[in-house]
């Protein structure tokens, strides 16, 4: 299993990083479109639908229909106006929420886990902004800086990178209190501060190479501090939605990881938890 995990990951990292800063932006933000239908297509088995196709049809719709919303161009995705707001909000309010659920599951899960309607509400908001947060970020300057946004997109997928890295060796190491025993018992508040520690000293380190600028190092700080920790309560909600349903890993595409949201079950927060800060907010 290790050793598949590995190969995999050998694999996907260049495929990824050539993907960010190789594609163009319509060739981008198709990519991600089709990550996006693949984890919806996934998520359909946490809501337990009679058919997966015909449970894939507002989700789509769902997506195409955001498409009038906010614009597809490069350019005036590059211009934060009250649409792209509301969009980063409503990932901000979801991931916030998540939180709450995770921490006081089982004891208040009663009025989601017997709702199918309210997972399948939960999906839509895990993907739908998670699509739009990378699309926004990979756009940002795009007329004057073109691989500005590429730098963003690979920034997260670094720090988000190195928190599982840091949150692993601290927890193996110093683990003692258990963040959400009932969701996932090899999570620890000393690993989470490990995560932290280091995500920050690469998010640093990164943005000093790449040339990627925050108002200030304190805005920098707080980004990758709250990036971080929606990144893990990414990783436990989705534990907790495959523990409800049943599901040990949400697909079989990628040897040795699972599928595709157990790979992104992360970024789908701290994606869009980013852009909202960076964007906005900070």
């Amino acid at each position: 299993m290790l050793k598949q995990r590995i190969l995999t990951a050998l694999v996907l990292a260049p495929l990824v990083v050539a993907g960010i800063f190789l594609l163009p932006f319509s060739g981008f933000m198709l990519a991600i479109a089709g990550i996006t239908l693949a984890g919806f297509w996934e998520w359909t088995q946490f809501v337990n639908p009679r058919s997966r196709l015909l449970a894939m049809v507002p989700p789509v719709f769902v997506l195409l229909a955001s498409f009038l919303a906010l614009p597809a161009d490069a350019i005036e995705l590059g211009h934060i106006q009250l649409p792209h707001h509301i969009m980063l909000a409503a990932g901000g309010a979801w991931w916030l929420f998540a939180c709450l659920l995770v921490v006081t599951y089982p004891n208040q899960s009663g009025f989601w886990v017997r709702s199918t309607a309210l997972r399948y509400l939960f999906g839509l908001l895990t993907l739908i902004p998670f699509f739009w947060g990378v699309v926004m970020l990979r756009a940002v300057n795009y007329a004057e800086s073109p691989y500005l946004g590429a730098k963003l997109v690979m920034l997260v997928c670094l720090l988000v990178w190195a928190a599982d890295s840091g949150a692993y060796f601290a927890g193996k190491r110093f683990g003692r209190r258990k963040m959400a025993p009932r969701v996932s018992p090899n999570k620890t508040l000393e690993g989470l501060a490990g995560g932290v520690v280091l995500a920050v000293v690469v998010a640093w380190a990164t943005a000093k190479l790449l040339g990627v600028t925050f108002h200030s190092s304190g805005a920098l700080l707080v980004t990758v501090v709250l990036t971080v920790v929606a990144s893990v309560f990414g990783d436990l909600a989705e534990s907790m939605f495959k523990r409800v349903s049943g599901i040990k890993d949400s697909g079989q595409i990628l040897p040795g990881h699972g599928g595709i949201l157990d790979r992104i079950d992360s970024l789908t927060a701290a994606l869009p938890v980013f852009a909202l800060l960076y964007l906005w907010l900070i």
